[in-house]
């Protein structure tokens, strides 16, 4: 174990993961420039379903998914979707992506993504501690909601997977669900309610808030654009934005999706897509249920909130340029009236960013052997909300010379060199 120093670190990319490394590397005694082009949950943190994913260990590729793909892919009620003319350089992500869905690989990433997760909850406490987004975080359930028993079983890989890695599980019928939450009762057939979860009521707000503590404690906050890191001898001497140079010990690349090209620089070709995710609210709503609610026919969630009940999920491979599609809106609002049919609200407010989805469906996080002072911590799919905290704690142990108890190698960036 190496002995901890203070150092400056420069974090470019202040989502979640971004804010959360500075903040614990702030807690170690570091001085910390935070740099981002829009600023704080500028993008992908600000729109994404506010869960606090504990169970979520079931990588997205499984096996016999590139059976159903196609299928979906053509059926416009499916929540999945490809921008025709992207389809070309999606490709290559494609093969690697379904390669990885083998059982013998299900089962190596679902043990990492359980390590990441399993306390994602305590994790936020923890990283919230004092900076007033205490405020946000609520612990409880998350729910799957299925038409009956017939479907959940359909859905077997998945939830032997999850009780392999100890999440808890109860199987509900009807008169439980209604028992549990009245909103949910005859509109399932079958329910399973996943314990020890959590959820942030504003996760735009939430990490703003962190942010602006860091501030406070004496953080510093750059809103630039970043074009360059420098390097020499193999080692980062400087990062190049639009406000100036700037320098620095170590440096935190975290800017999700956007990443690729840095990391491509230090000799990390990344397999790296964006997973174009889209969220409706209804502002003010009537209806509110107790917890989060993962609606299996639609694969999508509706997550009570701040004044608003979010519905988020849908997937689309289309790149960073395209606009957002209006068909993913449109089935998010008909999936959700078809459940709710009398729901009554004030408006509805859309969004779509953009999800950073390697092949493999496991974040990098740590060194990258390009540089030895440059530290990655992006990739995190559908869990960057879930598993931000934790991954600025780890990065933050490294930099400080003070590896984690763990074996976070699986999730090494050097995997792809």
């Amino acid at each position: 174990m190496g002995q901890e120093v203070s150092k400056k670190v420069a974090v470019i990319g202040a989502g979640i993961v971004g804010v959360s490394t500075a903040i614990w590397l702030q807690r170690a005694g570091h001085s910390v420039t935070l740099i981002d082009r829009e600023g704080p949950a500028g993008g992908t943190s600000y729109g994404n379903a506010g869960v606090l994913a504990a169970g979520s260990v079931v990588p997205v590729s499984v096996p016999g998914l590139w059976r159903k793909a196609p299928g979906m892919l053509f059926d416009p009620k499916q929540p999945l979707f490809v921008k025709w003319s992207y389809f070309p350089r999606l490709l290559p992500f494609l093969f690697k992506f379904l390669r990885a869905g083998s059982e013998e690989s299900v089962q190596h990433i679902s043990k990492s993504l359980a390590l990441m997760l399993h306390d994602t909850a305590a994790q936020h406490i923890a990283l919230a501690e004092g900076t007033g987004a205490e405020k946000f975080i609520s612990t409880g359930d998350y729910v799957y909601g299925y038409a009956d028993e017939a479907y959940y079983k359909k859905d077997a890989f998945g939830w032997r997977i999850r009780r392999e890695r100890d999440v808890q599980i109860e199987e509900m019928l009807p008169e439980r669900i209604a028992e549990y939450d009245p909103v949910m009762a005859g509109r399932f057939g079958f329910a399973v309610r996943c314990g020890e979860h959590g959820r942030i009521s504003d996760p735009g707000a939430y990490v703003r808030t962190l942010a602006a503590h860091f501030e406070r404690e004496g953080g510093e906050f750059v809103q630039a654009d970043v074009s360059d890191i420098s390097l020499s001898g193999g080692k980062a001497t400087s990062i190049h934005t639009s406000d100036g140079v700037i320098e620095a010990d170590d440096i935190v690349v975290a800017t999700g999706v956007w990443s690729g090209p840095l990391a491509a620089k230090l000799g990390i070709k990344v397999p790296l897509e964006s997973e174009r995710g889209y969220h409706i609210e209804f502002v003010n709503p009537s209806i509110v249920p107790r917890s989060p609610i993962m609606v299996a026919s639609g694969k999508f969630v509706l997550t009570p909130m701040d004044g608003r009940l979010r519905c988020a999920g849908i997937v689309e491979f289309g790149g960073l340029d395209a606009a957002p599609s209006r068909r993913p809106f449109e089935l998010l609002r008909e999936k959700t009236l078809e459940l709710l049919p009398e729901l009554k609200y004030e408006r509805i407010d859309e969004w779509m960013g953009h999800r950073p989805s390697t092949s493999d469906s496991l974040p990098l996080i740590g060194n990258c052997e390009g540089a030895s002072n440059v530290w990655l911590g992006f990739g995190h799919q559908h869990v960057g909300l879930s598993g931000g905290p934790k991954t600025g704690r780890w990065l933050s142990q490294l930099i400080s010379g003070q590896p984690p108890n763990v074996d976070i190698t699986p999730m090494s960036p050097n995997r792809f060199r």
